[in-house]
């Protein structure tokens, strides 16, 4: 596993909403803002089973995410790995922690959340820009 850029671990601590980009299963690329948590190790965010995203992961489960530094644009760190698990989050309390980290504490679990699962994103490459 590669390392986060020295000076750039602020992107993956910090609440910023980063892109995630996948490849659909017509080889299609596909881009879409997501919030997420950062555990040292891998990224890990929230998804329903019926969505596209989670559908691209499972027939392709490379992935790039793009983290923009919104107080300085042209900063960025691009992180590339793969899917490696997915976990159920049938009471929707993954969902809620990112709803706290995003300014969102009165959040109240999705209508969707017998379809919501977490997705553990393997980070095996970064680079800065």
């Amino acid at each position: 596993m590669s390392k986060v850029p020295p000076g750039y671990e602020d992107l993956l601590e910090r609440p910023i909403v980063g892109v995630l980009g996948t490849v659909s299963p017509d080889g299609s690329p596909s881009l879409s803002p997501m919030r997420f948590i950062w555990d040292g190790a891998h990224l890990r965010v929230s998804h329903t089973i019926p969505r596209k995203k989670f559908v691209s992961l499972q027939a392709n489960p490379n992935y790039s995410f793009l983290i923009t530094d919104p107080d300085e644009p042209a900063r960025c760190l691009e992180v590339r790995g793969w899917l490696v698990t997915v976990q159920g989050d049938h009471d929707g309390s993954f969902y809620l922690s990112l709803g706290k980290r995003y300014g969102q504490p009165d959040l109240q679990p999705p209508d969707d959340v017998d379809d919501r699962v977490v997705m553990i994103l393997d980070a095996t490459r970064f680079t800065a820009k």
